[in-house]
């Protein structure tokens, strides 16, 4: 994980997170927690998944492992992920869909390609990112939900199309139920089309994902691969230099530290303790139809 500066007025950061391989051809790029950063707002974890190409017969297996204190947010850009959970949910998340998992007291979930896609093989390419829990919310029941594209606001002018993930901007509300204050959007830019970045919320940060950004007035720009967080209360407008995508990211700060081992979440490092010895006890409950699991790490 590296960092570089920025002589752009009103950029805290631009983080650099590296590849890492997870073997079978995927690969994630890891943008939070960093050294440089541990959260944006409530985000407290960001990967860019792929993007893989499976060949006929190969696919993603994710076994089940636990989460606690904590919501998943899994958005597709390209392929499907079969979800499974202890909850008893069974959901393919397909593009432009979101998956919105609530951890709370414990979940467990699997994420794999399903038997129909893994025989044909294909691409896969995403977005899996965290939202910490409010202190009051950390031991809330588990839940999941899921939530069709055309069910997700979308605004569109200019060369610009916002997709509101969750959360609140532009004039947009997500029907995505969250617990706190904050922002996740992908943006869409033609080349030359821009977005003004208003000080919405407390923190913000964007992701681009491909092509590049400039700031209107200023010298210098972002590239696809970097995290570049926003001092609070600057409002810049950005310019796409070609066809962009970037992701939109942020909210209040949770007042409490949030400590992370693994997949769990907590501002308490005992409740974490807890759930360590809890899933290799397997006191966690289990995912319908699986019986693999993914051990705590050493």
């Amino acid at each position: 994980m590296s960092i570089r500066t920025s002589d752009i007025a009103g950029v805290d950061s631009v983080i650099l997170p590296p590849v890492r391989d997870l073997g079978d051809g995927f690969s994630v790029r890891r943008a939070l927690p960093s050294a440089h950063r541990r959260m944006v707002g409530p985000f407290i974890f960001f990967d860019q998944m792929g993007e893989a190409t499976f060949d006929g017969g190969e696919g993603l297996d994710v076994r089940p492992h636990p989460h606690i204190g904590l919501a998943t947010v899994t958005y597709l850009l390209e392929g499907e992920i079969l979800h499974r959970d202890s909850v008893g949910s069974i959901q393919p998340i397909r593009p432009g869909e979101v998956n919105w998992m609530t951890a709370g007291s414990g979940i467990v979930h699997s994420e794999r390609t399903s038997d129909e896609n893994r025989a044909k093989g294909g691409k896969l390419f995403g977005l899996q990112t965290w939202v910490a829990l409010p202190k009051a919310a950390e031991e809330v029941d588990p839940a999941f939900a899921h939530h069709k594209a055309h069910e997700i606001p979308k605004i569109e002018d200019a060369g610009t199309r916002l997709t509101l993930i969750a959360g609140s901007s532009d004039g947009l509300v997500s029907p995505v139920k969250t617990f706190s204050d904050m922002v996740y959007a992908d943006i869409v830019l033609q080349h030359g089309a821009r977005y003004q970045l208003r000080a919405e919320h407390v923190e913000r940060a964007i992701y681009v994902i491909s092509g590049a950004v400039e700031v209107v007035g200023q010298t210098g720009g972002f590239a696809a691969g970097e995290l570049v967080v926003f001092k609070p209360g600057a409002e810049i407008i950005l310019r796409a230099d070609g066809p962009t995508r970037l992701m939109l990211l942020g909210g209040e700060p949770l007042p409490e530290q949030r400590h992370i081992f693994w997949n769990f979440v907590s501002s308490s490092p005992d409740r974490i303790e807890q759930a360590k010895q809890d899933w290799k006890a397997q006191r966690f409950a289990p995912v319908p139809q699986e019986s693999e699991f993914i051990p705590l790490p050493a």
